[in-house]
């Protein structure tokens, strides 16, 4: 098995073109219900690449060059509370340079520019709906959008943002489930969190909320997916697209007691799960900048010996290849 999977990701990359040049593009998005959304977008290019700023990131690309090949899938990327579109910049490279086209969204009010919806109900509920109106752009608007296959699309998420892949692909989660968890476990770091952000989710729930799925999602890689509890009782039983789940040994963040053990439990199809043993919540952002490392030490701090670049080179390859199978021409 393991020899097929490396001869597969090794024939995928060398037949689009791994190591070619990365086009790159930052743009907004219209959102009829919102403000414009930020969106960070990674495609095989053409053109001189060279070193280029990303946030307190730096990437070699071509900026605003021109797309090449045909039939492309698409992957959507959504950032965890208070991230960015260049949270994953990292593993957007790689997914672009094995043949990819990459749309990263910029999540309004649960970012590193704008809080005023984090720790709310709304964030949660507007999630998906965002990365619906990302896709139908990228589908229907972008102007290299003939270059990509409608019928191969995958998900991308990390902490919150794998909630809101879940909620993409079917899920149903139970808002009244948060203040289920914190009269049981009032010091769970979801409880915390909320708290501390003078949120909404402890206290009430809204009735009936609408959900924003998206049938063209057709397979999807969750790291350190959070508030997983939420999809307890059933709540993904018409989630039945293939899921790579990643979590971290020891994440503070999203416990895997109520997260990613619910989520194993529920799904409708086992997922691909790795363990990552003896790290925290957010090695699966990209290797910190040293500007970076200076304003936000928490994210960027790992344990002696663990090398995240090291992982992320092995991290990235195993998205790329679970994305390659999956979304294979002959397959979905």
């Amino acid at each position: 098995m393991k020899v097929a999977v490396l001869f597969f990701a090794m024939t995928f990359a060398t037949v689009q073109g791994l190591g070619g040049t990365v086009g790159f593009q930052q743009i907004t998005v219209p959102d009829p219900a919102g403000k414009p959304l930020a969106v960070a977008i990674w495609y095989p290019g053409e053109g001189a690449a060279s070193s280029a700023p990303l946030g307190m990131f730096s990437q070699t690309v071509a900026v605003n060059g021109s797309a090449s090949g045909t039939q492309l899938p698409l992957i959507l990327i959504s950032h965890g509370t208070g991230g960015s579109s260049a949270s994953h910049y990292d593993t957007a490279l790689a997914l672009a340079r094995a043949g990819f086209v990459v749309a990263a969204v910029t999540h309004t009010g649960d970012n590193f520019a704008d809080q005023s919806e984090t720790g709310k109900n709304f964030d949660l509920l507007d999630r998906p709906r965002q990365i619906k109106v990302v896709l139908d752009y990228m589908l229907m608007s972008w102007p290299a959008r003939s270059r990509i296959d409608a019928m191969r699309i995958g998900m991308f998420g990390f902490s919150l943002g794998g909630f809101t892949a879940l909620v993409a692909i079917g899920g149903r989660p139970d808002l009244g489930k948060m203040a289920s968890l914190c009269a049981a476990l009032p010091d769970a770091p979801e409880c915390r969190f909320v708290i501390q952000w003078k949120g909404d989710q402890i206290r009430r729930a809204p009735r009936d909320p609408v959900w924003v799925h998206d049938s063209r999602i057709k397979a999807v890689v969750i790291a350190a997916p959070a508030v997983g509890f939420m999809f307890g009782g059933g709540g993904l039983k018409n989630a039945a697209v293939p899921v790579q789940m990643w979590r971290a040994e020891m994440d503070q963040q999203a416990p895997d007691g109520w997260n990613s053990r619910v989520i194993r439990h529920e799904l409708l199809n086992p997922p691909e799960e790795h363990v990552v043993q003896g790290v925290d919540h957010f090695v699966f952002l990209a290797p910190c900048s040293e500007a970076l490392a200076k304003v936000a030490a928490q994210i960027c701090e790992d344990p002696p010996g663990f090398d995240r670049t090291t992982f992320h080179e092995k991290f990235n390859q195993a998205v790329v290849t679970f994305f390659g199978r999956q979304l294979s021409a002959t397959g979905n």
